[in-house]
């Protein structure tokens, strides 16, 4: 089973899980969310790692397109709230990354410490995730990420996503994402 399956069923991106979370960043950064397709876009917009090799590979980085395809039935705005809810596409497309973008990178910092690397462990995710942390030169040179070990690395992941949520809810220009390659 490819890892983005994985991540879909049981991991970091989990369709029972993830969503509860992405909705309690809802809350609390936008009020509540009463319009409905703001709940099929917690659940659908992870589902295209389904199948996936890698996370945050040219392929990982791509899991963008399915959600915004279901989401395109609602028209041309939802489809790209769900496609651009990844900093790294958006900058990648020179586009605005979505108000879903801010809450599904607070949702990861509203989860017990335990849990999500429990999950992340279960899959395999965190070798890619730690590994992408030690490279001085990847996409998350910028977040200064600790390696010593999980904990650490998901503390500083929290921290660096709490002050970019805050900092970017009103959807300012991103200045703090590199830039990087994506594949068409």
């Amino acid at each position: 089973m490819k890892i983005g399956t994985k991540s879909v069923l049981y991991g970091v991106h989990c369709f029972l899980l993830h969503p509860i979370f992405v909705f309690w960043a809802w809350w609390r950064l936008y009020g509540f969310p009463f319009d409905p397709r703001l709940w099929i876009a917690f659940f659908v917009h992870d589902l295209g790692y389904w199948g996936k090799a890698n996370m945050d590979g040219d392929e990982g980085e791509r899991h963008v397109e399915f959600g915004a395809k279901v989401m395109g039935i609602f028209g041309k705005k939802w489809h790209d709230f769900s496609l651009y809810h990844s900093r790294f596409y958006a900058k990648k497309y020179n586009a605005n990354y979505s108000k879903l973008c801010v809450a599904d990178k607070l949702a990861i910092t509203l989860e017990p410490t335990w849990l999500y690397l429990l999950r992340a462990n279960l899959t395999g995710e965190i070798n890619e995730y730690m590994a992408a942390a030690k490279n001085n030169d990847g996409k998350y040179v910028t977040m200064n990420l600790s390696t010593k070990n999980q904990k650490k690395w998901f503390a500083d992941v929290c921290d660096y996503l709490r002050a970019w949520s805050y900092e970017h809810k009103e959807i300012k220009i991103d200045t703090w994402t590199p830039e990087i390659e994506v594949s068409k």
